[in-house]
């Protein structure tokens, strides 16, 4: 039995808490991705020392993911005098109730649609179908399994198949998916509520990875990320499919170019679509490759959606999961650093994502092509490249 009091999402809007200031206990990221209105954010770590940046005279809502951290540090701070609440279900059933809070459903789709139409043609449909035409990402007859995670990126990416679909230029079919490795009961809920006020023919598919890598010491969420793609990739094929294509966006993208170099000692890009090697005939497309998350972001907020970010129920926070093998707390230092070096030169974003198509061959020290590494030595002093050199071989 808890000591402090438990205030349900529904009960908060009730006058008598108006004067509670909501804490939001969980990562920078995760916060800065969606929170309560007006919540200060304050990871956990900086409410447990001797040093409390709280007034004692306050009241607070402490909530973090699925309330239960918050329920323990409440009883904690409770016993030293503050006066604390705790958000009953966390952020999750917050979420989940603010989406039952919509108006109808069918109203809500036209609207957000006519979004993507109108207010967001320029800013996000127009990109999208540049990456799609420039990375030739769909041919004719194409059968695409859109993957489905629940948050903000894959979302708004169903929303604007459907709109291409709409347009019908040239046949192809679509499928969207969503694997349920697992999940929280309340991250499931909340992403079907989603799919179906945003009028996504959502289709689930079972599978048992999170059990499988929760007894993994050394990087499980990486072990999880492979083995979802793995499953995908699989389920995808199954159902005739030639193509998932994921969420990714132009701010991985360049992410992803940062973080090779600065963490792994490699220049290296998040490329818009491959080829499968473990699966025949696969192949993967990225079609927000141009889509900034600013972007995305306000289109979240101007529509009054809410996601979630990661559905991994053995994890209160995200501050250890990973997108194609890289920590989200590693991920948000870059954001940060780019943010930083963006103050100085608006153009810093693009000139990191041109750097992908401007490698000069004659001014690198080596490369690695089909897993063979070359050094500049082997064409310094014979005059052409290596991509002659190896065809003369």
């Amino acid at each position: 039995m808890s000591k402090i009091k438990e205030i349900s999402p529904e009960a908060w809007e009730k006058e008598e808490y108006k004067h509670y200031t909501p804490i939001d206990l969980r990562e920078a990221e995760e916060y800065e991705i969606g929170h309560m209105d007006k919540a200060l954010s304050y990871p956990i770590e900086t409410l447990l020392g001797e040093e409390i940046p709280l007034s004692i005279e306050g009241q607070y809502l402490l909530y973090c993911k699925y309330g239960t951290l918050s329920r323990e540090l409440g009883e904690r701070l409770s016993d030293r005098g503050y006066q604390v609440a705790n958000l009953e279900g966390g952020y999750g059933k917050y979420v989940l109730q603010q989406i039952k809070k919509a108006a109808k459903q069918e109203e809500r789709q036209k609207e957000i649609e006519l979004s993507l139409r109108k207010k967001f043609k320029k800013s996000i449909f127009t990109p999208f179908a540049k990456a799609i035409n420039d990375y030739e990402l769909i041919q004719e007859g194409d059968s695409i399994c859109v993957c489905i995670s629940g948050g903000k990126d894959s979302m708004i990416m169903a929303k604007l198949f459907q709109e291409l679909k709409r347009h019908n230029k040239f046949p192809f079919t679509l499928h969207f998916l969503c694997m349920d490795p697992g999940y929280n009961a309340y991250n499931r809920q909340i992403i079907e509520e989603n799919a179906a006020l945003l009028g996504i023919p959502l289709e689930f598919f079972q599978s048992d990875i999170f059990e499988s890598v929760f007894t993994i010491d050394s990087s499980p969420c990486y072990v999880c990320a492979r083995m979802r793609r793995g499953h995908l990739y699989s389920k995808a094929k199954e159902l005739g499919c030639n193509k998932i294509a994921l969420g990714h966006h132009f701010d991985d993208v360049i992410e992803t170019v940062l973080m090779g170099m600065l963490y792994s000692g490699q220049f290296q890009a998040m490329m818009p679509k491959l080829h499968s090697t473990n699966f025949e005939g696969m192949e993967l497309i990225r079609p927000l490759y141009y889509v900034r998350e600013k972007d995305i972001i306000h289109w979240r907020n101007y529509n009054q959606l809410n996601f979630i970010q990661c559905a991994c129920k053995f994890t209160e926070t995200c501050s250890t999961c990973q997108v194609d093998g890289t920590t989200s707390s590693k991920r948000l230092e870059i954001k940060k650093l780019i943010a930083s070096l963006k103050e100085a030169n608006p153009f810093i974003e693009k000139n990191i994502f041109r750097s992908t198509e401007n490698v000069s061959i004659n001014t690198i020290l080596g490369l690695k092509t089909e897993g063979e590494k070359h050094s500049f030595l082997e064409w310094y002093d014979k005059g052409f490249t290596l991509h002659a050199d190896r065809n003369r071989r």
